[in-house]
This record gives structure tokens, sequence and C-alpha cells, in this order.
């Protein structure tokens, strides 16, 4: 259980549902799981990646779509993955982000 009253993997999935929004409610809320919080965490700094990305991608003139078009998939399908592996009990960790969202917890 967390501070919140819900299940620790119910919490973790839910820091990915509304990106950095949810990912940064739950921080702020959940002071004791670092369940959540390691998710919470990388849910944000996802979101701050693929926020930059896009805002890259829209700035190049003429194929800044296509770059957006290849993103936006790939962002779909991480979503959902991380979001079930939260919902599982799994601590899918990232390349680098992962890296940085267990320094944060120390």
């Amino acid at each position: 259980m967390t501070g919140l009253g819900l299940s620790e993997n119910v919490a973790g999935s839910l820091a990915y549902l509304l990106g950095f929004f949810s990912g940064f409610v739950l921080l702020m809320v959940e002071r004791e799981n670092r369940f959540v919080r390691y998710h919470a965490f990388q849910s944000v700094y996802v979101s701050i990646l693929f926020f930059t990305l896009f805002t890259a991608a829209g700035m190049m003139p003429m194929t800044g779509w296509v770059a957006e078009v290849f993103l936006m998939p790939i962002g779909l399908v991480l979503w959902i993955i991380l979001m079930l592996n939260a919902h599982n009990g799994k601590a899918l960790r990232l390349w680098i982000i992962g890296r940085f969202a267990e320094k944060q917890l120390h």
C-alpha cells in the first residue's frame, strides 16, 4: 500500500498516465514508496525527453513532420510498455533515464 491508499503497482502505473503531470503529482504526494517514486521520476524524465524531441522535430523545416511520424508510435508503445510493467510490479529500467530515476531515490 502507498500513502495514497493504492497498491504500489496501480500507483506506479498511474505515474505514466498523464506523463509529466501525473509523475510530478505522485512525487509530491508519495514520499515513502521507492517503487512508486522510481516510476514517477522515470515518467517525468521520459516526458521531458519526448517533449524535447517533438519540439526539436517541429523546428526542422520540411523534414520535421517525418521525425514526428516516427516518434509518435515509438512514444505510444513505450508509454504502454512502461504502464504495463509498472502494473505488473516490474521496474523496467530505461537505458539512461532509468539511471537518473534511480539516483533521485538516494
